[in-house]
């Protein structure tokens, strides 16, 4: 007999299946939910009044830490094992999955809200995005709420719905994915009225199979909407013919480089270009610290949300302008020596090669007389793809007559296969700083791109 628990009765739940708003279980859960001072997933951080809930992974079980989140103050604790718990303690919630205990009181938050929420999803760009719409719509509304950080994935689309205690004027939640029906899930926790896809790559290849696996996969959000009949609208960039062509019987909003507003009527230089609205009037020059023509795309992208959600062309143009990257995402330092274009928090086929784009315009402008120096560190979760995909970028890399500098196994194997000159190896980051404490490079173009694992960042130090 289970003496002390709040027993939540989800036995009849089928699993990963959310709870309806009118379940007893989820009830109960409100009413505990609703006295709080919020949710918490980390006993480090979590705080008095919070209710934990015991999520578990691959190398960590949050049942065995209910008794230390009690301990801190936290009102409750939503565990699913009752062996490694107090069984006499009422503070207990029992549930047969946390996981979807969690997911299911987002989803009933989110259902408070009359807001517009903008669902965005995508290979590449996403948080980039996101941070470029929040910039923009914080010009004409007081409390827009976003994703934290990279917080996309089943326990983060969550969390970021329940931090916000009050209905926000707008909501912008990332969604990313690692294999088809993630998004699925996500959209329906979210319950997005607007949607954007970035674009489709190949990344996550490991997961999705295929890039018309990612394209299935990222393309579920749209399925949202066209399954709800509710949604306002999706946007879409028109020069992407898959975008296109999955978006062709929404309720949709068009930008892109040319051909349709809000478009890029003329660049000026790299980080600077014209734009023009519905109107048909012409904006800028603009001045954007973000570099790269995919990143012009996401600013388009960010200006048809903000001039949709009434957000005038000049408020839009200053947000953007006044806009800084962040979290080593496309953005330009000035070392004492040199010019280093940072880029790496993630990386894929995909990307890379925008970033090669992006990195020969600049290097040909700059101080940097000779080839461009490109440092490139493994791209993650490519799974059969791994081999072909890094000598293929490796080849790029040559063939744009970079001197290349390569990070990691991955890299270390397509090498040994490419006969380029040029190209130097090494197996890890701290080796490469070691080398530049050596030989530093001096008034050189540098780019720095390889995935999160890689952590090129620490190179700036050294160069």
């Amino acid at each position: 007999m289970l003496r002390g628990f709040l027993i939540l009765n989800m036995s009849l739940i089928e699993p990963r299946m959310l709870l309806s708003n009118d379940d007893p279980a989820l009830l109960r859960l409100l009413d505990v939910f609703q006295r709080s001072e919020g949710v918490t997933t980390d006993t480090r951080t979590a705080g008095p009044g919070q209710v934990f809930f015991a999520l578990k992974g691959d190398n960590f079980n949050g049942n065995t830490y209910a008794h230390q989140a009690l301990q801190k103050g936290c009102s409750a604790a939503v565990v699913d094992e009752v062996d490694l718990v107090n069984q006499d303690d009422p503070r207990y919630l029992l549930v047969p999955d946390v996981l979807i205990a969690l997911q299911s009181l987002a989803r009933w938050h989110r259902r408070q809200w009359t807001c517009p929420v903008i669902g965005l999803t995508g290979s590449n760009g996403k948080t980039t995005t996101k941070e470029l719409i929040k910039c923009v719509l914080e010009a004409g509304f007081p409390h827009v709420h976003a994703t934290n950080g990279n917080f996309n994935n089943e326990i983060g689309v969550p969390l970021t719905l329940l931090a916000s205690p009050k209905e926000p004027d707008v909501a912008i939640i990332e969604m990313g994915a690692n294999a088809q029906k993630e998004i699925a899930l996500l959209a329906s926790i979210a319950e997005p009225t607007m949607g954007l896809i970035t674009n489709i790559g190949r990344a996550h290849l490991e997961g999705f199979g295929s890039e018309d696996g990612v394209l299935k996969g990222k393309g579920e959000l749209f399925d949202f909407f066209r399954k709800s009949g509710d949604a306002d609208t999706v946007f879409v960039n028109a020069a992407d013919p898959k975008l296109m062509r999955i978006s062709h019987d929404l309720k949709r909003y068009l930008f892109g480089l040319a051909g349709h507003a809000p478009f890029v009527r003329e660049v000026m230089s790299e980080n600077q270009f014209t734009w023009e609205d519905l109107s048909g009037q012409i904006h800028g020059p603009m001045n954007v610290q973000i570099a790269g023509q995919h990143n012009r795309e996401n600013i388009l992208s960010a200006i048809a949300i903000g001039l949709y959600l009434g957000i005038s062309s000049t408020e839009c143009t200053t947000a953007i302008e006044r806009y800084l990257p962040t979290n080593n995402r496309s953005q330009w330092h000035h070392t004492n020596s040199n010019r280093v274009l940072l880029d790496a928090y993630n990386a894929n086929p995909s990307s890379m090669h925008a970033a090669f784009e992006t990195f020969q315009k600049e290097a040909s402008t700059g101080q940097d007389h000779s080839n461009g120096l490109c440092i490139i560190g493994d791209m993650g979760e490519l799974g059969a793809f791994a081999e072909e995909a890094h000598m293929e970028i490796l080849d790029a890399a040559i063939k744009r007559g970079f001197d290349v500098v390569t990070v990691g196994p991955l890299f270390a194997r397509a090498a040994e296969q490419t006969m380029g000159q040029n190209v130097t190896v090494f197996s890890s980051t701290a080796l490469v700083c070691e080398h530049f404490e050596q030989h530093p490079p001096f008034q050189r173009s540098i780019l720095l791109k390889g995935s999160r694992s890689i952590a090129l960042e620490a190179l700036l130090k050294v160069l």
